[in-house]
Parts: C-alpha cells; structure tokens; sequence
C-alpha cells in the first residue's frame, strides 16, 4: 500500500546556463533565458527587488482579466523565430508567447531529472506526457525508451517535433498526438494499454481540438483514476504539476491517495519554486505537484 507524505515538500529548481530568476518582487520577476532578459508579472513575489534597476529586452504587461491576456513591451526579440537553448541533452527554442511564458517551463527542470532517477537505467521504458506542450519533458524522458505525447494544440505538438529535430532526436521513439487528453487516456484504457510513467501538467482551463472544454476541478478526478488504470505495481511515477489555481497540494495528494493505495510506493506532494542567484537567495514558488513514486 502506498503511503502518502503528509508533509509538504519543496522541488527547487536552482536555474542551469541557459535559465536564471536573476531577481524578483513587487509582483514581477526577472529572468535570462541565455543571452536574453525578460520581465514577467509574478504575484506571489510580494517582497521587494533587490536590485534597483532590471534591463530587459521586454516585459510583459498584464491585461486587466487576472486569467490571462496582456502583450510584452516592443523588443526585436518579439519578431524573430526565436533562439535556442538547452537543458543537458536537450535542444529547444525559446521566444516568448502572448501566454506570458515563452515556449517552456523552467521550473519543470528538476522534475524532468526526478523523472529520469526513477526510471534509472531502463531502456525500453514506456512513458506518456499528458498536456506536453512544446515537448522537453517527452524529449528528456526519450532516452529511457518509447514516449508518447500528447497536446490538444497541433502548433505546440509541431514545436514539439522541431525541438527534437534541434535535439537531434527526431529518430527516437516517440508518438506526437494531437489530440484531446481525456479522451486520449480513456481510449487508452480500453485497450488496455500500461504505462512505466505518467507526467500531466493539466491547464485550468482549456480547449481539445474538437472545441472539447475542460475545467480542472471536473475533468482531474476522472483524468487521474483513467491514469491509475494504465498503471500497475511494477510502474515506477506519477508526476502531477497545477499552475494559478487556489488549491492546496494536500488536495492534489489527497485524490492521488484514494486512486493509488493499492499501489506500492510513496505519495508526496507540495511546490515547486525557482531559487534566485545569488547569496541569500530567496525562493519563488510557481506550482503546486503530488508525485507517486515506486522504487520497486
């Protein structure tokens, strides 16, 4: 029987050479993504800057609706294709998005090296990336064997595709779906298909290509028992990521808990934060996540 964690955990990410939170406060962040520097809103920094001065290429200005929309200040940056970067073994591109983010989620860096402990020295593993978006996680999992991905945007699951070209693993095994996550995962079910990992990062809100629409609050519990379904004693994770919602992760861990005590392993939950540079840095929580793991 899995036994779950009650306590919160901390996943810190400390940034890499191509990504850094440089400073951060008075509901803004400042960021490099390699040569270039960014300021994004951030409402959980509610200190003050350390630094008096933040030069960036452009920043992005929230619109009224605390949900979403906004635009980034003028920068030549913003009408180019883009630049790479890399994180270990994977190549990808960089340029920021009308979202705010621009085209992947630094955050996710120590998750995306968790995932890889766990699978270990397994190569023929079989994993599946719900919500994949451009694909750096599928591609860091891609070297523990067959991956699929999936994202309801054909644009992001096609970005997906050119960063494995720019990773030079275009030649692995991995199956890019466009296609609605729910329904991929129930279909999936029916055949009964198994899975070693699941990684879901579910939006708040959001659209399938067929106009489906999916709220979190109502689709997650089902969406989760249909992952528990394709997985079995001898997988190895769940890793679960929820971005802007008020909820607690205890929630999260609670309903991983009632879909997976049969399950050997652990259940935890908590945040993940990006850890300024510097000394005394401080720590920015952007997620909250609940994990099952089984060492086996």
């Amino acid at each position: 029987m899995a036994t779950l964690n009650r306590n919160p955990q901390l996943i810190i990410g400390t940034g890499w050479d191509d990504y850094r939170l440089l400073d951060s406060g008075h509901g803004r962040k400042w960021e490099s993504f390699g040569e270039h520097r960014f300021v994004r809103p951030e409402p959980q920094a509610m200190w003050a800057p350390r630094h008096a001065e933040w030069p960036a290429e452009s920043e992005f200005i929230p619109g009224s609706d605390e949900d979403g929309g906004g635009r980034w200040t003028s920068s030549p940056l913003l009408e180019t294709d883009g630049w790479p970067l890399a994180w270990d073994d994977v190549r990808f591109t960089a340029q920021p998005t009308p979202f705010r983010h621009l085209q992947f989620f630094a955050d996710m860096a120590p998750v995306w090296d968790w995932m890889r402990d766990q699978l270990g020295d397994a190569a023929d593993a079989e994993t599946l990336n719900l919500f994949g978006y451009t694909g750096v996680g599928s591609l860091a999992l891609s070297r523990h064997g067959r991956v699929t991905h999936v994202d309801a945007s054909k644009k992001s699951v096609a970005q997906a595709r050119e960063n494995a070209a720019l990773s030079n693993m275009e030649d692995r095994p991995i199956r890019w779906m466009v296609d609605d996550a729910a329904k991929f995962v129930a279909r999936e079910v029916r055949r009964e298909r198994r899975y070693d990992g699941i990684i879901l990062d579910p939006p708040k809100f959001g659209r399938g290509p067929k106009n489906e629409t999916w709220r979190l609050e109502n689709g997650l519990p089902e969406l989760l028992g249909d992952c528990r379904k394709l997985l079995d004693a001898d997988s190895r994770f769940l890793f679960l990521t929820v971005y802007a919602v008020r909820m607690s992760s205890l929630a999260l861990a609670g309903l991983v808990n009632e879909l997976f005590s049969d399950l050997p392993g652990t259940i935890e939950h908590g945040d993940l934060v990006v850890q300024e540079t510097g000394e005394d840095a401080r720590m920015l929580p952007t997620a909250i996540f609940a994990r099952w793991s089984n060492s086996g």
